[in-house]
């Protein structure tokens, strides 16, 4: 995950399929699909398609909350000045 925790590493869709250390790499330093080893037999290996392809929708999801909660904000802002509060003023409520 990057700082502000959007997924950016095949290795954070792995983390969300299963509990438990049950991949690993083979070069730790080097942490590509094909480096990518299943500890607990009772887990399949995803293809290296799966990965980038679950790794998208964790992005995705990522940015579409993002986005949402950026609406939202907006909207809220909006109702306040509806209301007849002036931008100090609702900075002073909401600190933004």
């Amino acid at each position: 995950m990057d700082i502000n925790g959007r997924a950016n590493h095949i290795e954070d869709y792995l983390v969300s399929l299963h509990t438990g250390q049950w991949f690993g790499w083979s070069d730790s330093k080097n942490k590509v699909y094909a480096n990518l080893i299943i500890h607990d037999d009772s887990k399949s290996k995803p293809t290296e398609q799966e990965c980038i392809d679950g790794l998208s929708t964790l992005q995705s999801d990522y940015d579409t909350a993002e986005a949402n909660a950026e609406t939202k904000k907006a909207s809220g802002k909006q109702k306040l000045k509806d209301l007849g509060l002036d931008d100090d003023e609702i900075k002073a409520l909401i600190g933004a």
